[in-house]
């Protein structure tokens, strides 16, 4: 198993990359942590190196308190990511990530760092066209429900008394910062947006994915996958092909050494 190498509390790099030409800074779901894009790193070009967020409450910082808020969150995500912004580098967010990344983006751009090349987001609406939320303000089994409904958690841990109230604990925490989160009105971005959708996505779908077009001056690309909101899973693959197409191709080379691997 590979083991990560930290970048202070925020970010971690399970393939540590230190010549590659760009970084592909990855956010998670919520209740996600950074372990969720572990198996990526193995299918990235050498060129490219994976760094995926770590928000607190969870894997490796299981002890540490949650965030209460967006702007919280944000504030140390931006504060890590400005450090390892000195190349090229792309921003990746699922569904609370995708906000996430959004509005990482947005403090970057206030502390005067280059926005990245390329913004893409995933299984979310654009922020001022996200639906108001009240999953945090459910019990515990309505909040098993939600989860169920979209298809990313497995019955297993559910089912087991002891984790399930570990793991909603630090859900119940995610959809509070997600759900109380409200938009505040920000120049448009300059970088592109590329908008990831899966087909039966009860979320997000195509038309809804325009929405981000009104986020920047710059282009936006819908790009639609075949699953439900996690997609991105089983289809991890198409899914990083889609990413490295939209890097310049001198950049995103190809080679046996990495696109064989599993």
């Amino acid at each position: 198993m590979t083991m990560s190498s930290r970048l202070g509390p925020w970010l971690r790099r399970y393939a540590p990359r230190p010549a590659a030409a760009v970084r592909l800074v990855c956010m998670p779901h919520a209740g996600g942590g950074a372990g969720a894009y572990r198996a990526w790193a193995a299918l990235l070009p050498p060129s490219v190196e994976l760094v995926a967020v770590q928000y607190p409450g969870r894997e490796d910082r299981f002890t540490e308190p949650l965030a209460e808020s967006m702007d919280e969150l944000v504030e140390g995500i931006a504060g890590a990511v400005r450090r390892i912004a000195d190349r090229p580098y792309l921003v990746f967010g699922h569904s609370m990530g995708a906000t996430v990344a959004y509005e990482t983006v947005q403090r970057l751009r206030r502390l005067n760092v280059v926005e990245p090349d390329w913004l893409l987001v995933s299984g979310r609406p654009a922020p001022h066209q996200a639906e108001p939320g009240d999953v945090h303000l459910r019990d515990d089994d309505g909040l098993c429900a939600e989860l169920v409904r979209l298809g990313g958690t497995d019955t297993d841990v559910l089912s087991d008394p002891d984790l399930r109230a570990v793991v909603l604990g630090y859900v119940r925490g995610d959809y509070r910062v997600i759900e109380t989160y409200r938009p505040r009105p920000e120049p448009k971005l300059t970088c592109p947006i590329g908008v990831f959708v899966g087909d039966t996505d009860p979320e997000l779908d195509v038309a809804g994915a325009q929405g981000w077009r009104s986020m920047t001056a710059g282009r936006t690309d819908v790009e639609s996958f075949e699953g439900n909101h996690f997609y991105l899973g089983p289809r991890r693959r198409e899914v990083i092909a889609a990413i490295l197409r939209r890097l310049d191709p001198a950049v995103a080379r190809t080679g046996p050494e990495w696109t064989d691997m599993p």
